[in-house]
Order: structure tokens, then C-alpha cells, then sequence
């Protein structure tokens, strides 16, 4: 049996390995800064806040069902209860901001060769609960791609809060180093031997 530990070093592993693209070059699931702007932020703040399980319509995405694995008897293995939301990238990114890409992509539920993100879920003995879950996983994929890519908003209070403890850092500084500047001319003139 494997523990956490080597569970979550596998997962890493094989979440970095499958940014490689087909040609061998990296993908990073992070935007440059030269190419994002505060109006891309604000945006991005802005869906993310808006969104809603009828932001993503329901006619993109395509959902089967399939029998469960695992315990549960006679359930299991004779009804169709595991909800499959597959979702095609060229449908799904031109409704999302693009500073949200990356990790969309990057996330463990992108299905490189159909190009699209693959949720399962197989946690309810329902099909519509276990379609509710992988809407619900769905969202959970933005916000935490949100999370990760778009920077929050930040107040006036700790705007100017942050003014004033780079002054006070600077000035700090400034005293710090005239203080070393009157040590060392002191040791200049000081000295009564000249060799």
C-alpha cells in the first residue's frame, strides 16, 4: 500500500510531466507578467465573482454514465451510476479568462489527447447527484485556478499602509548607513601615528 507521502509525490510527478507538451516544450500554467495587465486581473476577479453553474451552459458538455467501481453490491455493478462531464478546450476556454488557461489546463482532470477536461464522479448511488458533483468539481477547478493565477484586488488602507512602511524602511536604511559613514570618516581622522 502507498502512503500520503508517496501518493502526493507521484501526483506531483505526474502533474509536472504532463505540462510537457507533445514537442518536448514546457507549458507553464502561468501567464507572463508582461502579458497580463491590472484590466486582465480586474476581469478575471470579475468572472470569477460572477460565476454560476449556468455560466458554463450545459449544450458544451457531454455527459454519459457508466457503472461504478468499488464497494456497494449489486448497485454497483448493475446500474449506471458514475457521471462522466467531458468537456471539449475549444468550446470550454474561449468562455473563461485567459489568465485562467494555464491551470485549467494544467489541472489533473485535462484529457491531452481528446483536448478536453474529463470529471468523473462516483460518489453517490444517483446519476444526478453524481452529475451535481462533478459540476460542483467543475467549479471548484476555477476557483482554485483563480486562486493560483489572479492576483487580488488590493484597498486603499493597505495601499497606503504599505507606503508608509516602505518610508519608514527607507529612512531606516538611510540612518543606518550615514551612521556607518560617520563611523568609518571618524576612523579616518582619528588616528595619531602615521606610519
Amino acid at each position: 500500500m502507498i502512503d500520503s507521502f508517496r501518493l502526493r509525490q507521484i501526483t506531483y510527478i505526474h502533474n509536472f510531466i504532463r505540462r510537457f507538451r507533445s514537442d518536448g516544450l514546457y507549458r507553464t500554467p502561468f501567464a507572463s507578467k508582461s502579458d497580463v495587465t491590472e484590466a486582465d486581473h480586474a476581469g478575471a476577479r470579475e468572472w470569477l465573482k460572477d460565476y454560476h453553474s449556468a455560466t458554463i451552459p450545459r449544450r458544451i458538455c457531454e455527459i454519459s454514465f457508466s457503472r461504478s467501481s468499488g464497494p456497494g453490491g449489486q448497485n454497483v455493478n448493475k446500474v449506471n451510476s458514475k457521471a462522466t462531464l467531458r468537456i471539449p478546450f475549444k468550446e470550454l476556454l474561449p468562455l473563461v479568462p485567459s489568465m485562467l488557461h494555464g491551470e485549467i489546463r494544467a489541472s489533473q482532470y485535462c484529457a491531452e489527447k481528446s483536448d478536453s477536461l474529463v470529471i468523473q464522479a462516483d460518489n453517490h448511488r444517483k446519476q444526478g447527484d453524481n452529475v451535481t458533483a462533478c459540476f460542483a468539481k467543475l467549479q471548484n477547478l476555477f476557483v482554485t485556478a483563480g486562486r493560483t493565477s489572479v492576483k487580488g484586488e488590493t484597498s486603499p488602507e493597505q495601499r497606503e499602509r504599505v507606503k508608509r512602511l516602505q518610508k519608514a524602511d527607507n529612512e531606516a536604511r538611510l540612518s543606518a548607513k550615514k551612521r556607518h559613514s560617520s563611523k568609518k570618516s571618524a576612523r579616518q581622522g582619528g588616528s595619531k601615528f602615521n606610519y
